[in-house]
């Protein structure tokens, strides 16, 4: 009887034991599970935080960058306007190029005797920078000539721009200025507004200062 105890204690002694380091086993497997889950975790939650160092220093420096540009727009809140119209020589070479591009209006033709230049209402002057918007040739202009009776489109049409052989059909008169482009002529000897020739498209081609 006292064997069979015995048999039975060192049977339960054996199970506790067992069970025991079953338990502690399964204990510290939890214990490291749990340790790597929580380092994976760490180590995704730092993954994940990585790209956020760039994203903050580009916006930073966006920043920084905008802080600067409207400082210098603060400080210098005419720089664009002076970029715009630069001041000294250059103003002056601009107005003047503009100021030398003037037109006719009206546009007036005459003889030798009225002087040439930009014409106006007030002042009649004859144009000398006469285009004819039909064949694009520049006009011509002869003084104290005009032209014979027996000019005409086919002469001028082989002869033109040759000032020479164009003199074949002028015939001296003074005060009288002869005009002629490639498909027109006219002979003038006071100022004539070109508005009241309905048959010549000559225009103004602007006057040089």
């Amino acid at each position: 009887m006292d064997e069979d105890e015995d048999d039975l204690d060192d049977l339960l002694d054996e199970i506790e034991k067992k069970f025991c380091r079953n338990v502690s086993v399964a204990s510290s497997s939890r214990a490291d599970s749990n340790e790597a889950g929580k380092h994976e975790k760490d180590k995704r939650k730092h993954s994940a935080t990585k790209p956020e160092e760039p994203i903050s220093s580009i916006t930073e420096d966006i920043d920084a960058l905008l802080e600067e540009l409207l400082e210098e727009d603060y400080n210098n809140p005419t720089n664009p306007k002076t970029q715009q119209f630069p001041e000294g020589p250059q103003v002056e070479k601009k107005l003047s190029s503009q100021s030398g591009g003037r037109k006719c209006c009206p546009v007036f033709v005459g003889g030798s005797s009225v002087t040439n230049g930009v014409g106006t209402a007030t002042s009649k002057r004859s144009c000398d920078q006469l285009r004819c918007t039909s064949c694009d040739f520049r006009v011509l202009m002869f003084d104290d000539c005009e032209w014979d009776p027996s000019c005409d489109y086919l002469f001028l049409r082989n002869n033109m721009p040759d000032r020479h052989k164009l003199r074949a059909k002028l015939r001296k008169r003074n005060a009288s200025r002869a005009y002629a482009c490639q498909c027109s002529w006219f002979s003038a000897l006071e100022p004539t507004d070109l508005q009241n020739q309905a048959e010549l498209r000559w225009v103004c081609g602007k006057h040089q200062a």
